[in-house]
């Protein structure tokens, strides 16, 4: 890790890679815009570091610099993934101007995306022993598919697959709310058009894994539904409206969670959480 640079300048233009992260429209992490990905804090800063995107830039406090200085020490891959990487100490009021906000977390990351692998190639690349991947259909919201990753990672869940309408699993919020482990975990998009992109599920079926779509609107539990599956691949819809019919027919199964009387469903992410565990365990 090179020696943090001094920036007191907030116009200083080696600050634009984490300038206006709460804009809406002049964000880094845009995918029509700089495309950046954008890690904060002292624990997603090193995973940003071991992971395939290519770190560009640090900006942070110095004691958090101190602290990500002791995480590479601690682990070869942080600081192979620091190296020659431009690394720029401030204060808390520079960068809260840079950024837009107050960044108490005192730490942050950018860098490049790269060419996302086709689902086959995600696929190929599991381990022999792996049993669960998740499917992803409509879910938009930011911090639903953060916390999914989160799960996913949590459970050893191998790969996640993004069906139609799911949100930019690289936004900021999506990269925090995961604790980083987007990053880590392997995903690919099946395909973004609502009625074709269950298609890519075939392959899946191929490969050996169940499909099993969680729903509350079946009579077979989820216990039946993973019952004597050697491979499973746990797939959930949008919060509210949940799976589309298409992709429900597009799977092996239905399954629901059991629930208490006076209750029909759980959060999107709490229930693949539960899919996960019932299917890895």
């Amino acid at each position: 890790m090179d020696t943090p640079v001094p920036v007191t300048d907030p116009t200083d233009p080696r600050l634009d890679d984490v300038r206006d992260l709460n804009s809406s429209d002049k964000r880094p992490d845009l995918p029509g815009g700089k495309g950046l990905v954008v890690a904060e804090g002292n624990l997603i800063v090193p995973r940003l570091a071991a992971s395939r995107f290519p770190v560009r830039r640090v900006v942070g406090f110095a004691h958090r610099l101190e602290q990500l200085r002791d995480a590479a020490a601690a682990d070869p891959e942080v600081a192979r993934g620091l190296e020659g990487v431009p690394v720029h100490e401030v204060t808390r009021d520079v960068l809260a101007e840079v950024a837009g906000f107050d960044m108490h977390r005192g730490l942050v990351a950018t860098a490049d995306r790269v060419e996302e692998p086709s689902p086959q190639d995600v696929l190929d690349d599991l381990p022999a022993g792996n049993r669960v991947v998740a499917v992803l259909e409509g879910v938009g919201d930011h911090e639903n598919i953060g916390a999914l990753f989160r799960n996913a990672a949590g459970m050893g869940v191998g790969a996640v697959l993004l069906g139609a309408g799911c949100a930019d699993p690289l936004y900021r919020r999506v990269v925090r709310v995961s604790m980083g482990h987007v990053l880590r975990t392997p995903f690919a998009h099946l395909g973004s058009r609502p009625t074709t992109w269950q298609r890519g599920l075939e392959d899946l079926q191929s490969r050996g894994y169940r499909v099993v779509a969680m729903t509350p609107n079946t009579e077979t539990t989820l216990a039946e539904a993973i019952a004597g599956a050697g491979k499973v691949a746990v797939m959930v819809g949008a919060e509210g409206p949940g799976l589309t019919e298409h992709a429900m027919r597009a799977a092996d199964v239905r399954a629901k969670i059991p629930m208490s009387p006076g209750t029909d469903s759980l959060n999107v992410a709490t229930s693949a959480a539960i899919g996960f565990y019932a299917a890895q365990f």
